[in-house]
């Protein structure tokens, strides 16, 4: 068997990266999975953007998360934060809303409440936002720019109607498929790739891509939390 190549080398060190990020965001929807099983959590829905997410109160590691110092719908303001990049990245698009736009949160025991976006901000990560329990808006936080902690995005919108809620959106559950399909998609174009690759050093690309995707699919079956992924990717990033 011949030795790897520079170039080999070069390549295997940036499959083990997409790799990682892989295995992120698979172990990311497969736990998703697990913990919103026969668990009727609240969703929020905004079409123009194409989110329709469920609500956790628990991390941002779980996805879109309520802030526990905001309130519920038609209780007072409501605070929402999600990633913009990995876990999910539930918020990557949030940057496109624009005043006028319908945010709608099921939330079971409230309604259908629908809010209409009036304002768009850029703060500091500092920055706070005073919630109030007479309140009537709803706040979707972010980072800004993509892949950046410097500064928060802002989305405030206005309650505008409640209505029933639609039970079909809070059963549904859209990303159920995801970690299976990027699990696969890595094996498939990892083999492909492996099948073009100069034969004197194929094995050793065959070799990576398979263990990588063994990886994968055991956290498919088997997700862990979260975090001890996610902070290897921050890590790699430079701490961002």
């Amino acid at each position: 068997m011949d030795k790897p190549k520079i170039t080999t080398i070069v390549v295997i060190i940036c499959i083990i990266i997409l790799g990682l990020y892989a295995a992120g965001e698979v172990n990311y929807y497969s736990s998703k999975i697990a913990i919103e099983k026969n668990i009727d959590s609240p969703v929020v829905n905004i079409p123009t953007i194409g989110i329709e997410e469920k609500i956790n109160n628990v991390s941002l590691s779980q996805g879109v998360m309520h802030d526990a110092k905001s309130f519920t719908p038609t209780n007072g303001d409501v605070i929402l934060s999600g990633h913009r990049t990995l876990q999910g990245s539930p918020f990557l698009r949030l940057n496109e809303l624009n005043n006028g736009d319908v945010i709608t949160l099921e939330w079971p025991g409230i309604g259908e409440v629908n809010y209409t976006v009036i304002n768009k901000t850029i703060v500091e990560p500092t920055a706070r936002i005073n919630t109030q329990s007479n309140g009537t808006h709803i706040y979707l936080i972010t980072c800004d720019p993509i892949g950046s902690t410097a500064h928060r995005l802002i989305i405030e919108g206005e309650l505008s109607d409640v209505g029933p809620i639609n039970d079909k959106i809070i059963q549904n559950n859209p990303h159920e498929s995801y970690a299976l399909i990027i699990t696969t998609a890595f094996l498939v174009i990892g083999l492909i790739f492996s099948y073009f690759y100069p034969k004197d050093n194929r094995i050793y690309i065959l070799a990576i891509v398979l263990i990588i995707s063994a990886i994968l699919f055991y956290f498919y079956l088997f997700p862990i939390d979260s975090n001890i992924i996610y902070e290897k990717i921050l890590w790699l990033n430079g701490g961002m």
